[in-house]
């Protein structure tokens, strides 16, 4: 056996080793807020404690909902910690006091949110994954349009630019995920009778985002979600030469920002789909060195890069002069089987002179095994 495959063979033993001291990850999903998420945790934590399981509360929100209120008394809190901010004293999830306490199992909700400026990580999911490797169990809670992936999607559904995001890799790391499943009818009866918001709010709410038509959207994403997690399950537990075909997905993206997003996005669902590894190519061209490009451009380019690394892509960044043969380059070296590429929208003289590109990149692929696919 040669140094390397020791050196591959110790990492993969270690990798092992680390997952069977990891804490199991599950997860309530749901296509909204008040779909009853946080009560269905709570009322799983009182089970597993009168099993004889410690389990603690770590953070939940009740939105001042009585029924979920209620479900609170008779679990074991871990206090949140104080901070200051803006004036005002906020309290969050104590991290470091969850870690020390050490039950056996903690409820921490609303997975998506963001941490107050001066917590220990800047996302609770962040939190999550830090008590996970200290090897306690968690059970969490997050609605569909806090996906990573899913934000172009659900964006156009509700036309709400939805910033607090979870990134795939995340939910991809569940041992377990539920879906909170209610009927469009279902839930806007709970919203009309004061159990989701304030009455106040109700108004509003049925106007903008608790719409029939939007539910049923968000909840088939979620119904499809949780479908796509229980098919990897059975992917990764299927004994070795039984699973299906190795994807490989390749996403090539340009500097346009907003279509490179898209394609990352939508390469991430189709990896998450498949189970499959993933990488995004930028091929830099000498017009796009540092000292040229615009420097927005170059923001949103690191931050598209930044994005496909949270998804869970392998980032590859290449400088050459030919886009076409980088890419079949890298695609033939990584063993891809599907290159992922955006529709770009173009003027009549752009598709002239890019024509010639595309039709390029066909005849280079014709003669091989990999698929392309263009994503609107």
């Amino acid at each position: 056996m040669t140094t390397d495959n020791r050196d591959q063979s110790a990492e993969h033993f270690l990798r092992l080793i680390q997952q069977s001291r990891r804490g199991k990850f599950k997860v309530y999903i749901g296509m909204s807020a008040g779909v009853g998420k946080s009560y269905r945790m709570l009322q799983e934590a009182h089970s597993l404690l009168r099993g004889g399981i410690d389990v603690r509360i770590g953070f939940i929100e009740t939105h001042n909902r009585v029924e979920t209120a209620a479900l609170v008394d008779g679990l074991p809190i871990i206090p949140r910690r104080k901070l200051f901010y803006k004036g005002r004293e906020l309290d969050e999830m104590d991290v470091q006091a969850v870690i020390n306490a050490h039950p056996e199992l903690v409820i921490v909700d609303e997975l998506a949110h963001t941490n107050i400026p001066g917590s220990k990580n800047e996302k609770r999911w962040q939190d999550v994954l830090e008590i996970l490797d200290a090897g306690i169990n968690v059970i969490s809670a997050v609605n569909i349009q806090h996906i990573e992936s899913l934000y172009d999607e659900v964006r156009e559904i509700t036309g709400v630019d939805v910033t607090e995001r979870v990134p795939d890799r995340v939910l991809q790391l569940a041992d377990e995920v539920v879906n909170i499943d209610l009927t469009a009818d279902e839930l806007i009866t709970r919203l009309k009778d004061g159990k989701i918001y304030d009455k106040a709010k109700v108004e509003m709410a049925m106007q903008n985002f608790f719409q029939t038509d939007k539910i049923l959207q968000l909840r088939e994403l979620a119904l499809r979600e949780v479908a796509t997690a229980v098919e990897r399950k059975i992917e990764i537990s299927l004994p070795p030469g039984t699973q299906s075909k190795a994807e490989r997905f390749l996403a090539a993206i340009s500097s346009n920002h907003e279509i490179a997003r898209r394609v990352i996005r939508k390469t991430a669902r189709l990896a998450a789909y498949y189970n499959s590894r993933w990488y995004v190519l930028y091929v830099q061209t000498p017009g796009e060195d540092s000292d040229r490009i615009k420097l927005d451009v170059q923001r949103h380019l690191i931050n598209n890069l930044k994005l496909a690394t949270e998804l869970g892509a392998e980032v590859i960044q290449v400088k050459s002069h030919g886009i076409v043969d980088s890419i079949v380059q890298e695609a033939e070296k990584r063993k891809i089987t599907t290159i992922c590429i955006g529709k770009p929208h173009l003027s009549l003289i752009q598709i002239i002179i890019r024509t010639n590109a595309f039709n390029q990149l066909l005849n280079k692929l014709s003669g091989s095994d990999i698929d392309l696919i263009i994503l609107s």
